[in-house]
């Protein structure tokens, strides 16, 4: 497959391409109608939470909230291969006036599997350290609550077979981890743990990595990467939700491989996109804010470019010309 050209095309135009991407403005319901059934290897993303506050990038109250997100599930069912996968990042939020915890993100789980037709692979847990302590009354204020800083990440398939290699995710082994590599015989003992395990010599063979656990642990504290310096120099604001690079990359090993196609539905800064085309990966992003489309296209522009250069490509993916981001591909070096 070459990785120069999208093996699927919409009939709409892009508000911008890259060698392996393209990034479309308006409603994902919409555009999800334009792909064909049984052609997306992975859908992950980051929809509106559904918080009481209402946000500058837009929500739904949680009264409406599971049934306006079903509407989309509905579609990436029917979009996705019989081996794909549906990640959705879901945080937190209580219900209005008391510290009692909203549960829309169980109901967004069972509906999806009751009434759309996924299942449910694994449920993953992503824990972020550096997230300010909130919901502000209920634990800054009047203290009875911890803070909140876990988000559910739903891993939703359509059959029980989804394509996945747990080896493509592996992360550093521990200090003793790696003694008990250097001098297996030091750390065998045949001796039975409580557990009732044999550890056995077997567990001194180097696998290149250990098997991740399902709470991932991923600070969002960047703040001056090249999207963020991009938009201040130009003066627009940046997506104030965007998610870290390493969430989506950790998925995007983990269920697809080079050349299968990656889509967010609900793209803002399109985080999901420059992961899948550094991973090499064919992508879509669909946003219907062409604000937040036209700043995500800094994360696909050489570092030194002027900041009259940046203004124009916003301008053009702003106002609707469109741009073709793949002339800078060869500076990128994104498969080196």
């Amino acid at each position: 497959m070459s990785r120069k050209h999208l093996p699927i095309r919409l009939a709409q135009n892009p508000v911008y391409r890259t060698s392996l991407g393209a990034a479309y403005c308006g409603d994902s319901r919409d555009l999800l109608a334009q792909i064909p059934d049984d052609s997306i290897n992975l859908v992950i993303t980051s929809p509106p939470f559904a918080l009481l506050r209402e946000k500058e990038y837009g929500n739904k109250s949680q009264s409406e909230y599971v049934d306006w997100l079903v509407t989309f599930a509905e579609l990436v069912h029917r979009k996705l291969r019989d081996d794909g996968s549906f990640v959705i990042d879901l945080g937190g939020a209580y219900e209005r006036g008391t510290p009692v915890r909203s549960l829309y993100n169980f109901r967004v789980l069972l509906r999806f599997c009751d009434d759309v037709g996924f299942v449910l692979a694994e449920d993953f847990y992503w824990h972020n350290p550096s997230k300010l302590p909130s919901p502000i009354e209920w634990v800054n204020k009047r203290k009875l609550r911890a803070k909140d800083s876990v988000n559910t990440v739903w891993w939703f398939a359509k059959t029980a077979w989804p394509k996945a290699n747990v080896s493509n995710v592996l992360t550093a082994y521990s200090s003793r981890m790696k003694r008990l590599l250097a001098d297996p015989e030091s750390f065998y003992d045949p001796a039975k743990r409580p557990s009732g395990h044999d550890i056995s010599k077997a567990f001194g063979k180097d696998n290149g990595g250990a098997i991740p656990s399902n709470l991932l642990q991923i600070p969002n504290s960047e703040s001056n990467g090249q999207y963020t310096t991009a938009c201040k120099a130009v003066g627009v604001t940046p997506h104030p939700a965007r998610f870290p690079a390493k969430l989506p990359e950790f998925f995007i090993r983990f269920l697809t491989d080079p050349g299968d196609t990656v889509l967010d539905i609900f793209a803002g800064s399109n985080t999901t996109g420059m992961v899948a085309e550094s991973e090499g990966r064919h992508w879509f992003a669909f946003d219907e804010r062409a604000d937040y489309l036209a700043a995500s296209a800094f994360r696909f522009v050489p570092k030194d470019l002027s900041i009259a250069e940046l203004q124009v490509i916003y301008d053009r993916i702003e106002t609707g010309d469109g741009d073709d981001l793949s002339r800078f591909s060869k500076q990128m070096k994104l498969f080196a």
